[in-house]
């Protein structure tokens, strides 16, 4: 396993829950560590304290623009950039049978869309790097398994699952990509629905967003040998 200590790492959405977590692990592994916000810049800034005062970043992922100036943003900052975790996502329930091209574009122009342009531009700087490069895509347990009523959100975590296994092939050997895929991980109250998910999992509980960054933390670490792989962080509930 590699260090992290001084690796230059990007993560989006790290302004809170899940992203936050990931954001402050690895600080206290001894990351340099930059922060993505959109809206959220309150939570960005208490991030930003959470990882010893990390530089934040604002940018709009629905566009490639924003997103080709928040890597211009963080490389001209840094130097460099050595890792990068696509944690920014959106999560939306609706009846397939009312899901519109609006309620479509706007779970896939970031869920799916914004995770390729960022990997894009990520490899493009870390394939200049004497080391190389680490790349971890959040999925999802909707990634793995159907969810009736989340059939948009769904096929765009799948297609991250997938995104992930081509670009590992395609930026190899000195890019690794790989996909850590949550599952039950909820944050302050929650509804029946993820009553119901809770005790459906093996694991018998729900699980946490530092979980979610251990397993992040041990891709941006390991070697290249560990490369197109996915990791579901579910207690088990994708094999019910």
């Amino acid at each position: 396993m590699q260090s992290l200590t001084n690796r230059v790492i990007l993560v989006t959405g790290a302004a809170k829950r899940i992203g936050r977590d990931i954001a402050i692990r690895l600080a206290r592994e001894g990351a340099s560590v930059a922060i993505h916000y959109n809206g959220s810049e309150a939570e960005a800034r208490e991030t930003s304290a959470l990882c010893g005062f990390a530089p934040f970043f604002k940018a709009n992922l629905e566009h490639v623009a924003e997103i080709e100036r928040l890597f211009e943003d963080v490389t001209e900052r840094f130097g460099r950039i050595d890792g990068l975790v696509n944690n920014a996502a959106r999560y939306t329930r609706r009846d397939p049978l009312a899901i519109t091209e609006a309620d479509w574009d706007f779970i896939h122009s970031v869920n799916l869309k914004a995770t390729f342009f960022c990997c894009q531009q990520g490899a493009k700087r870390m394939l200049g790097n004497p080391d190389g490069g680490r790349i971890v895509n959040i999925s999802s347990l909707g990634g793995i398994r159907p969810w009736a009523d989340h059939a948009h959100y769904c096929a765009s975590k799948a297609g991250v699952i997938m995104l992930t296994r081509a670009l590992a092939t395609a930026f190899a050997p000195k890019v690794s990509v790989n996909s850590v895929a949550p599952g039950v991980i909820p944050f302050g109250p929650h509804d029946a629905e993820i009553d119901r998910l809770i005790a459906k999992t093996p694991a018998q509980r729900a699980g946490t967003g530092e979980e979610i960054a251990d397993a992040v933390a041990y891709f941006l670490a390991a070697s290249n040998f560990v490369t197109g792989q996915v990791l579901a962080v579910d207690g088990g509930l994708s094999q019910k």
